[in-house]
């Protein structure tokens, strides 16, 4: 028999099992679904001298639809997150596909099984948000020719189609206009250090700064996470420096509203004592005591080109990654300083 011709409903009435059982002895299940070890060696014999592998196996099954996409984000908590798997579900149902969505919580043991899940459930493709620190467990998805596309963050050992914000550019505008407004210390509360996304703001920010002949401060780039307590506890960090930030740049919603929240427990006011810019648009930005200025991100485009990209005939060209450009939209959380107010002390971080 051809190899091109196996798959599991041939493979299992050569043997006189049911496919459920050749499926799952091929999936590594076998125990965990008490199937016996002779049946089990019965299966994998009979796939090792065809000379066909599981991963190779699965290949083939994978030419059969399932008109299902996984979706894997870090936190559906987030709006943004939120807002992008609407977008991909009303994109994909509009194209006749379901969306199986799942959380990682930022975490990338996690992503692990959930992507191992969902192949378990033969989706014909994968869009992930992923953590973006490695990409060990990605490495199969490549060599098995599974259909993917990232979103928001990329990983350079991988080669998949990614659609993004031009993170960059719009870091670059945000503090750029803070330097008009006068703003010479300019804080920024980072999210995942090492990710692409965190680290082309990042360079945006230094960019704008040795433009205008500002120094590049190490300490005034603090936070570890994306979330709204790292934001907190980065801006009780910043408020004890002398002298202190005028200005914070937020690099995603859920750290300005850590920040925030740290800003009133210390009886300090924005933009009064301090100006802030939020990476990340979201309804309640307008509707807040002091409407934030916000770096606007296309969420709805981000979730619609990347199910467009997934479901192409022809692979997509993953050599560049398709960023979408961002928008500032200007408010009134950034207070303008006269260069006479400007304090020109030497900037250090205060030992107290």
């Amino acid at each position: 028999m051809q190899r091109t011709k196996l798959n599991l409903k041939k493979i299992a009435e050569m043997l006189g099992v049911s496919v459920t059982t050749v499926s799952r002895v091929l999936n590594g299940q076998a125990a965990q679904y008490r199937i016996s070890l002779k049946t089990e060696q019965k299966v994998m014999d009979f796939a090792r001298r065809h000379n066909f592998t599981p991963n190779e196996i699965a290949r083939n099954l994978r030419l059969s639809k399932t008109n299902t996409i996984g979706l894997v984000v870090p936190d559906i908590s987030n709006p943004f997150f939120a807002s992008i798997a609407r977008s991909i579900e009303n994109e994909a149902r509009h194209e006749g596909y379901f969306v199986f969505l799942c959380d990682s919580k930022d975490d990338t043991p996690t992503e692990a099984e959930l992507i191992k899940l969902l192949l378990q459930r033969k989706v014909d493709g994968l869009i992930l948000a992923p953590v973006g620190l490695d990409a060990t467990h990605l490495n199969h998805l490549q060599q098995e020719g599974i259909p993917v596309v990232l979103i928001d963050r990329s990983l350079p050992e991988v080669s998949f189609p990614v659609v993004a914000s031009d993170n960059f550019q719009g870091a670059y505008e945000a503090v750029t206009y803070l330097i008009r407004h006068g703003h010479t210390r300019i804080a920024c509360l980072q999210g995942i250090p090492g990710t692409t996304t965190n680290e082309s703001r990042i360079m945006g920010y230094q960019q704008a700064l040795q433009e205008a002949s500002i120094p590049v401060l190490d300490h005034y780039i603090v936070g570890h996470s994306y979330g709204e307590e790292d934001g907190y506890q980065s801006t009780q960090q910043l408020l004890k420096m002398h002298p202190r930030p005028t200005a914070f740049f937020c690099l995603s919603n859920l750290i300005s509203l850590g920040a925030l929240r740290a800003i009133a427990e210390h009886q300090l006011k924005v933009p009064e004592d301090i100006s802030m810019i939020s990476f990340d648009e979201q309804p309640y930005a307008a509707f807040l005591s002091t409407p934030m200025t916000t770096v606007e991100q296309h969420q709805e485009d981000i979730g619609r080109k990347a199910v467009q990209l997934l479901l192409r005939s022809s692979p997509p060209n993953a050599s560049q990654p398709l960023l979408l450009p961002t928008q500032l939209i200007q408010r009134s959380s950034v207070k303008k300083i006269e260069q006479a107010a400007i304090d020109t002390e030497p900037l250090h971080q205060d030992k107290a």
